[in-house]
């Protein structure tokens, strides 16, 4: 079995000058670093700009004072620790609070401050809510990511869901397909797991984050296809992101290659105005040009994909933007208004749903469903250690 060797210190990434881990020490320092061997080999060290690399390592732009440590407000949908209820069918369970490597761009960097404890060991409580509402046909594991538990973890986890019988869907919210797909295919009782309770009425589906072609590899496919061949379904999900995929090109390569490798395009995201995201955030209009320029470089396959806001009040599709205008649409919706269709003038430096105008005419402020729960951002923004 290969062993993936995790680094959690900047000064230990051999590949990086001396200067160059000085200059990221105060970056890690508010922000939290990690990554692995395996996808540290990706990248290629003489090209500054590679994409791979600015997933990963630390850069001076996340110090830019910008957005909010949950632009989303994820904190008023939990309502029981580690368990929100945000969409009707789908309750999501925040099961770990690490991942294979740590994503810049990431809209949960939350989680990983000391302060901050939204991640349960024991998903007891969130368990019980789930079985206790029968509206619920869908649970999402995520975190962190869910395949970075332990496997007899997630059996545990796993079986308690399949002995509720309203669950037909289990999601495994996941980077790990690319981060270290090693762990898919090389543990044979995690397949065997999916094998049992992925069944013709009863689907898991792996909901990956792939944000570049590069990062499907052959070890990546591997993975694909022990998923597959266990009776996942796999689906993937990427934020445009400025210096990363930001290119027609690439992102069209990245929708054909899904296709090809059996893994279904689902989401294309904005980038959540998140604390630390500054040089990762373009435009809505150039967000949507890039989008339409690359499907139209591939089949109807990929095509499927949908382009959304995930915004406090719900997944606000974005069906065109042309002439000044945004059209939009609730894909989904916190308040139950599915479908709903909104025109809005989209200013050219608009890169979030609240930045155009009259948007807070389409949705209501958030109301805790727990008011025990802390708002990271009610939290000092600088007075916290990292995990």
């Amino acid at each position: 079995m290969q062993k993936v060797k995790y680094i959690t210190d900047i000064n230990r990434v051999a590949m990086l000058s001396e200067l160059e881990k000085v200059s990221l020490r105060e970056i890690t320092d508010k922000f939290v670093f990690r990554a692995n061997d395996y996808y540290l080999s990706l990248i290629n060290w003489e090209d500054p700009e590679d994409p791979i690399r600015k997933l990963v390592i630390p850069n001076e732009g996340e110090l830019k004072e910008y957005g909010r440590w949950d632009a989303s407000d994820e904190d008023t949908n939990y309502v029981v620790p580690g368990c929100q209820h945000k969409y009707r069918t789908t309750a999501l369970l925040i099961v770990s609070e690490v991942c294979g490597a740590y994503c810049r761009y990431c809209f949960r960097k939350r989680l990983f401050r000391n302060d901050v404890k939204e991640a349960m060991s024991d998903v007891t409580p969130g368990l019980e809510y789930i079985a206790g509402n029968p509206e619920i046909n869908n649970v999402l594991l995520t975190g962190g990511d869910s395949l970075i538990l332990s496997t007899p973890k997630l059996k545990f986890i796993i079986e308690s869901l399949r002995r509720i019988e309203h669950v037909k869907i289990i999601r495994l919210g996941s980077k790990i397909p690319v981060f270290n797909p090693m762990r898919i295919y090389e543990d044979g009782e995690l397949l065997d797991l999916i094998r049992t309770h992925s069944t013709e009425e009863k689907r898991i589906y792996v909901m990956a984050h792939i944000n570049h072609p590069r990062e499907i590899t052959p070890e990546a496919k591997k993975g694909f296809k022990a998923l597959h061949d266990a009776g996942a379904i796999v689906v993937n999900q990427t934020p445009v992101l400025k210096g990363i995929n930001d290119d027609p090109a690439v992102l069209g390569e990245l929708l054909d290659r899904l296709s090809w490798a059996g893994v279904t395009p689902y989401y294309f995201f904005v980038n959540r105005p998140i604390a630390g995201n500054r040089d990762f955030v373009l435009p809505l209009e150039q967000v949507y040009q890039i989008v339409e320029e690359a499907k139209s470089r591939t089949s109807g396959l990929g095509k499927r994909v949908r382009l959304s806001m995930s915004h406090t009040s719900g997944k606000i599709e974005i069906l065109a933007i042309s002439q000044g205008k945004a059209y939009l649409k609730y894909h989904q919706s916190r308040d139950n208004e599915h479908g709903k269709f909104m025109i809005l003038d989209c200013p050219n430096d608009a890169e979030w749903f609240d930045d155009l105008p009259g948007n807070e005419e389409h949705w209501n402020k958030p109301v805790k469903k727990n008011k025990a729960i802390i708002s990271v951002n009610d939290l000092p923004r600088e007075t916290y250690t990292l995990s």
